[in-house]
């Protein structure tokens, strides 16, 4: 039995347990998978009872904090539409969808399109943060290809993969962990 300053906060998948949850005393009810509104609102509503001293601060600081780590990532920026990259002494302003792929090369990447090749001063896992992730994909630790560049995969006998892209000469390889993208073509 729940005391009468308890609070709770009742969070399932189901909807048919809400009219218990309210029946013991619950101050709301989260459905999953929880929208970032509905905890901000459930957030404020503690807050106001809060505020009226129906909870102690002890007892409502730790369910506000277990309620914020639920709280869903914040929405990632918009993915990246062009970048700036060096060719020789220019730099080249590339659109994201022109480019092919993308090939780590120690400290800088190389940024490669129908039109030539050019220098990122930017790590692939940076690079993987701010790509769309529906259209660019790693193939490799050190590549990331634009999917709507990939002619064909083929498979060699060590189970490696072989791409070929519409606008490039070369053959890249897709290690084996990465081949599970192409396993559905």
């Amino acid at each position: 039995e729940l005391s009468p300053r308890t609070q709770v906060v009742f969070v399932t998948a189901y909807d048919q347990y809400a009219i218990d949850a309210f029946d013991k005393g619950a101050v709301d009810y989260l459905l999953k998978p929880i929208a970032r509104e509905r905890l901000q609102a459930t957030l404020q509503r503690l807050q106001a009872r809060a505020g009226k001293g129906t909870v102690g601060d002890g007892a409502l600081a730790g369910l506000l904090q277990q309620l914020s780590s639920a709280l869903p990532a914040a929405a990632k920026s918009p993915p990246l539409v062009w970048l700036t990259a060096s060719s020789g002494k220019d730099t080249r302003l590339i659109m994201v969808e022109d480019i092919a792929y993308f090939q780590s090369d120690t400290k800088y990447t190389a940024v490669m399109t129908a039109d030539g090749e050019a220098l990122l001063r930017k790590p692939i896992r940076e690079l993987l943060d701010v790509l769309d992730p529906a259209i660019f994909k790693q193939i490799h630790r050190s590549t990331i290809v634009n999917m709507k560049q990939v002619a064909s995969v083929s498979r060699d006998d060590a189970g490696r993969g072989r791409l070929k892209l519409k606008s490039r000469p070369e053959v890249l390889t897709v290690s084996q962990p990465f081949m599970t993208l192409f396993r559905n073509m």
